[in-house]
C-alpha cells in the first residue's frame, strides 16, 4: 500500500516514514503543509494519507480541511488524522463527510505504541475506522438530548464504544473479560437495534460506529 505523510515536525515526520516503511507501506511522498499534501495526493493517488491536524501557515485546522478535500476529490484515499490534543470538533467534521469509510483520528502519543499504531494504519487503509479512545470519550461526554441509541443495553454501548476505537472482536472480548462469542452476539444485537440492513460484516461495523459517533455530536 502507498501512503503520503503531511507533518510539519521534521523529526516526527522522519519517524513516521520509518514506521510506515517497516510496516510494508511505500511512502510515496512526505510534506510539511496542506498545499504539499494535496499536490502529493493528486500526483500519487495513495491508499492512505497520514495528516497532522495543525500545519502551516496558521496552525489551526489546515490538516482537517485538506482531509475533507481529499475525501471529496479522492474517495479511494483513506485518511488518518494525528492531533496533539483531543479536538472532537475536527473528528466530528471528518465523520460528517459524505464518504465515511477509511477514516481515523488518533492522538500523536499513540505513535509510541508502534504495533497498535501500525494496526490502526492498516485498518484505516483497508476501509475501516480508528478513533482514539480519548476522542470517543469526549464525544460521549457531549451527548445530550434525545438519544437515538437508547435501544442499546449498557453492555452493547460498551461494545460499540470499543468498536469505535477500532478494536477487533478478540480485543473487545479481552477488554470486557467475556468470550468472543458473547461479543459477536452483542454486535449482532447492535446491528439489529440500529436497523442496519444485511451486508458485509465490515461494512455494517463501520456504519454502526459512524451512527454511534455522529449521534454524539
Amino acid at each position: 500500500m502507498r501512503a503520503v505523510i503531511a507533518e510539519d515536525s521534521v523529526l516526527l515526520r522522519v519517524g513516521l516514514v520509518r514506521v510506515l516503511e517497516m510496516a510494508g507501506f511505500e511512502v510515496a511522498a512526505e510534506t510539511g503543509d496542506a498545499e504539499g499534501l494535496l499536490a502529493a495526493v493528486g500526483e500519487h493517488r495513495p491508499d492512505l494519507a497520514l495528516i497532522d491536524v495543525r500545519m502551516p501557515p496558521a496552525f489551526t485546522d489546515e490538516g482537517v480541511r485538506a482531509a475533507l478535500a481529499i475525501r471529496a476529490e479522492s474517495p479511494g484515499t483513506a485518511v488518518l488524522l494525528l492531533s496533539q490534543y483531543v479536538e472532537e470538533r475536527y473528528a466530528a467534521d471528518l465523520l460528517a463527510a459524505p464518504s465515511s469509510a477509511g477514516i481515523g483520528y488518533l492522538l500523536k502519543q499513540r505513535v509510541a505504541d508502534v504495533e497498535a499504531f501500525v494496526d490502526a494504519l492498516r485498518r484505516v487503509a483497508a476501509g475501516g475506522t480508528a478513533l482514539d479512545p480519548q476522542v470517543v470519550a469526549q464525544l460521549l461526554l457531549r451527548r445530550g438530548g434525545p438519544d437515538p441509541l437508547e435501544r442499546l443495553t449498557p453492555r452493547e454501548r460498551e461494545v460499540l464504544a470499543l468498536m469505535a476505537e477500532g478494536r477487533s472482536n478478540a480485543a473487545i472480548a479481552a477488554g470486557l473479560f467475556v468470550s468472543e462469542s458473547a461479543v459477536a452476539k452483542h454486535i449482532n444485537n447492535i446491528f439489529a437495534k440500529l436497523d442496519l440492513p444485511p451486508a458485509a460484516e465490515a461494512h455494517r461495523r463501520v456504519l454502526a460506529v459512524l451512527r454511534f459517533l455522529n449521534g454524539t455530536t
